[in-house]
């Protein structure tokens, strides 16, 4: 599974505190779209899906947010709690969101536009696609 917590510098001074990210610098890929997740209640998880060649950088801004990845062979859960600190998702890999805390916004930093096409939303279909397409290609 193709996961990476990265911790980004933090940029402090009289004026407060500031983390720059760059594309193809401290992000790995180009960033094309950006969009953040808030206002979430109380027991909703959200996500759902996994993306055919979507890469992602998960954020949470502020508060905290539990993200659960998987894949037929894995699974682990990790926790955004640090404004500073980024989550890599690749290709390939289920993710749901969850334990959202009041107030919390999750930053997502995504290497493509949006394109219903990559997604896949149902996790039997994940796994035949990953079977089929993603376990031939590491053999």
């Amino acid at each position: 599974m193709r996961k990476d917590i990265t911790k980004y510098n933090v940029h402090t001074d009289k004026w407060g505190k500031l983390v720059a990210l760059e594309g193809n610098g401290e992000i790995p890929f180009n960033i094309k779209r950006v969009y953040y997740i808030y206002g979430v209640k109380e027991g909703v998880r959200r996500g759902f899906h996994s993306h055919k060649k979507l890469e992602q950088i998960l954020i949470c801004v502020h508060g905290s947010v539990k993200i659960l990845l998987k894949t037929p062979d894995d699974e682990e859960i990790v926790t955004l709690n640090k404004q500073n600190e980024g989550l890599y998702i690749g290709p390939n890999v289920w993710r749901e969101m969850y334990d959202f805390e009041d107030n919390a916004v999750l930053l997502v930093l995504a290497s493509n536009h949006f394109k219903e096409s990559d997604y896949i939303r149902n996790y039997d279909d994940y796994v035949k696609y990953y079977e089929k397409y993603v376990r031939e290609k590491k053999q």
